[in-house]
């Protein structure tokens, strides 16, 4: 095992194409959605198979945006559900690193690493809600430099004992030290989209690439690129919405970032990704006119089984 590798980075790339899902679950396609049966829901889920549970990281609600996420701060509600499950891993689809100062995130993502016996696995993104960072003083045309040391503060927290570190969010001088520290001697990056960087820049120091939705021919030659870009084989995954139509055999219907389908297209479609190097799919079944459980018993047994 490498110095990234936790269980939750195992369970998500240690075979073939793994699937996690996506906070809130539900079909409801409210931007505050109901949030009361949701670690039931994530058991359930964790029975049917699903490697592993992703929240999202949305600070304040932005109607116009039209979703307010899991709703829950992710911190609390990653807490909140390591206490109710125990082997899948737990991800952030994406923590946005420019609106939190490294040392909190730091401290927070090693705190639910050791809480949950090293599952969590840290999708990081320089955010895309242009109304967040004047809402917290911060300059969005900063936000990929803040982005790339935020990386390098929260790396030096975690790997070094009273580090010594200068930067945009401020000063350690080697006096003060963060626990806990995680599993692993660092926890595994996610880099979410391009987060304003170079695709060698986010070879070089992430652990994974994180991307949205995109056309198969577009995969092949992104993941190509990411391949190029990389020393070492480094996972590629992708988030993607999911309405699972009741006739298996219905064709496709494009949805935002994703696809409407019977579950045969859903086999073809994710035998074709995981051709093209995809090593992990992280769905979201919001928008599905069909009862949530239905949904993820169909997609677990007609489609993630098959594949």
């Amino acid at each position: 095992m490498s110095d990234h590798e936790n269980r939750g980075f195992e369970r998500l790339f240690g075979g073939d194409l793994s699937v996690g899902l996506f906070f809130p679950i539900t079909t409801s396609t409210a931007a505050i959605p109901p949030m009361d049966e949701q670690v039931a829901l994530a058991q359930y889920a964790t029975e049917l198979g699903f490697d592993a549970l992703w929240v999202r990281d949305v600070p304040l609600h932005w109607p116009k945006f039209g979703d307010a996420g899991q709703v829950y701060d992710p911190w609390v509600y990653l807490g909140h559900v390591a206490a109710h499950t125990e082997d899948v891993a737990l991800a952030t689809g994406s923590v946005v690193l420019p609106l939190r100062h490294p040392l909190h995130v730091a401290k927070a993502a090693a705190s639910v690493d050791r809480l949950s016996n090293g599952r969590l696995v840290l999708g990081v993104a320089s955010g895309d809600r242009s109304p967040e960072y004047p809402a917290f003083g911060v300059d969005e045309d900063e936000r990929g430099e803040l982005f790339r040391e935020s990386v390098r503060v929260m790396r030096a927290a975690w790997s070094e004992e009273f580090p010594e570190v200068e930067s945009a969010y401020g000063t350690t001088d080697g006096r003060l030290d963060l626990v806990p520290k995680p599993t692993t001697e660092t926890l595994p990056l996610l880099v979410t989209g391009n987060a304003r960087q170079s695709v060698d820049w986010i070879g070089e120091h992430g652990d994974g690439w994180l991307h949205y939705q995109l056309p198969l021919d577009t995969v092949e030659s992104v993941v190509a690129d990411w391949r190029a870009a990389t020393s070492q084989r480094k996972p590629f995954a992708q988030a993607m919405r999911v309405q699972l139509k009741a006739d298996s055999t219905a064709g496709m219907d494009h949805v935002h970032q994703g696809f409407a389908a019977g579950s045969q297209w859903f086999v073809d479609h994710l035998r074709a990704l995981s051709d093209r190097g995809v090593d992990h799919l992280a769905i979201n079944v919001r928008g599905n006119d069909r009862d949530v459980r239905t949904v993820l018993e169909e997609f677990a047994e007609d489609v993630i089984d098959e594949v």
